[in-house]
């Protein structure tokens, strides 16, 4: 079987790991932390990173960290995953849903303004599979509302919007480090920001509530969690840190080998290549099913698998979740173009390890069973 991910982990992390065990440092304090969250804050062009135990994580500290809460509202795509949601939801708020293009997975940023109401306080930009959200009119929209810019960029390590690093925009940002991005330490994330006290304050949050400074260990003004990162995923971290450009030309170049080698099949629609602020970086290699052709998503991918090629479907719409839907949320809202991307939409795979014979070999495989 060709997975859908596989990570490339043949740089520095070994020699790294052992470092940790050489020298004790296996746990979340350690020299790995500080000089990854550095090295992730120079990259962006951020002035502080904190690191966090996933990106899930990364969310719900931020969206506390802004002081969002019970009455407010936040602005978020319909399609995206579970944890944008859920972040909103876990601190009191409510996530108000806007459709995604269809063409760009991304938020439609046009519906936007009209949902925009007094109890707004915040908009959660959230970059789709490889392209990132045509970000610049948010910020305006911000400024005129005086809302918060939350960042989503747990799928955009190394995108760049108008040459700027994806990451850097709005109040905070967050990314995650799970095995299919492109970078990883194994489970991990990051909230970035600008601002020092926003800064202390998430500092504070993933340890238990602590004063950041340490002055007055164990007397606690608030509560927090136990978020912190281990000294053994920064190693990773750091170790593949050093390789994001190329790790970024791998995924093009991934990309670029899909686009020739599947552009005959008519029957799907293949990702944007570019846009006019940024290049497809290929997160992950997103196909749709055109209307027409009579297969159903689920029977495309079940084939696929009898031949050995991994897939993964689109995320389900938050407005169509059920767990929302228990608790009164989105009732009769619509999305259409949500809905229809994760009934017709699926990915192949698209990880780091991945080889031309390999790429070569899930081509054949989408000629023979998509017809």
């Amino acid at each position: 079987m060709i997975p859908v991910n596989e990570p490339l982990l043949n740089g520095n992390e070994k020699n790294y790991l052992n470092e940790c065990i050489d020298t004790g440092w296996i746990s979340s304090e350690g020299p790995f932390i500080k000089k990854f969250e550095q090295g992730m804050a120079d990259y962006v062009g951020r002035h502080y990173a904190v690191s966090v135990t996933n990106g899930t994580a990364a969310l719900e500290m931020a969206i506390v960290a802004l002081g969002i809460g019970l009455g407010d509202e936040v602005i978020m795509p319909s399609f995206t995953i579970i944890s944008c949601a859920q972040a909103v939801v876990k601190a009191g708020a409510t996530p108000v849903l806007i459709d995604c293009e269809y063409d760009s997975f991304n938020i439609c940023v046009e519906a936007i303004e009209a949902k925009i109401t007094a109890q707004t306080k915040a908009i959660m930009v959230v970059h789709i599979y490889g392209l990132p959200v045509d970000i610049n009119p948010i910020l305006a929209l911000a400024k005129k509302y005086n809302l918060k810019i939350i960042e989503d960029a747990a799928e955009m390590h190394g995108q760049t919007y108008n040459n700027k690093k994806c990451g850097s925009f709005g109040d905070i940002s967050i990314f995650s480090f799970y095995p299919n991005k492109h970078i990883t330490t194994g489970e991990g994330g990051m909230v970035l920001m600008d601002d020092e006290v926003l800064h202390e304050k998430c500092k504070s949050l993933r340890n238990l509530g602590f004063s950041p400074d340490g002055s007055k260990r164990f007397i606690h003004e608030e509560l927090g969690w136990n978020l912190r990162m281990t000294n053994i995923q920064a190693a990773l971290g750091v170790a593949q840190l050093e390789r994001i450009d190329e790790f970024v030309e791998k995924k093009r170049w991934i990309g670029g080998m899909y686009q020739d080698l599947l552009q005959d099949i008519d029957a799907i629609n293949l990702p944007i290549k570019r846009t006019s602020f940024a290049e497809n970086i290929y997160w992950v290699f997103a196909i749709t099913l055109k209307d027409e052709y009579p297969k159903t998503t689920q029977q495309v991918m079940t084939e696929l698998g009898e031949k050995g090629i991994g897939t993964r479907p689109f995320f389900y719409p938050m407005h169509q979740q059920p767990v929302f839907k228990k608790m009164g949320l989105f009732v009769d809202e619509v999305y259409p173009n949500a809905a229809k991307l994760y009934e017709r939409g699926f990915y192949i795979p698209s990880g780091l390890a991945l080889t031309g014979a390999q790429i070569q070999e899930v081509s054949k495989a989408m000629h023979e069973v998509i017809q």
